[in-house]
């Protein structure tokens, strides 16, 4: 797992991931995550590309955050299927 730390006192906590490398230096990643604030916490799921630095560090260019709901998560992947 990882947790990251923002300015405006909200904590990411990945707690799955799954990516694919495509391209020379590209991934795209599924990942489960919480957002973590003072008075509680609220699980997502995010969809995001980027690419690698040459010492291998990831960089994140776009994202997307889908609510963690069965009828959202089961509509993309019915769709992302049909397309």
């Amino acid at each position: 797992m990882e947790m990251r730390d923002r300015d405006d006192g909200v904590k990411f906590d990945t707690v799955q991931a799954h990516e694919v490398k495509f391209g020379k230096n590209n991934f795209i990643e599924v990942a489960r995550k919480k957002a973590i604030v003072a008075d509680g916490e609220n699980e997502f799921i995010a969809i995001s590309r980027g690419f690698f630095l040459p010492d291998g560090t990831k960089r994140f260019k776009k994202s997307i955050a889908i609510p963690d709901d069965k009828e959202i998560r089961e509509f993309i992947a019915k769709h992302v299927k049909d397309i």
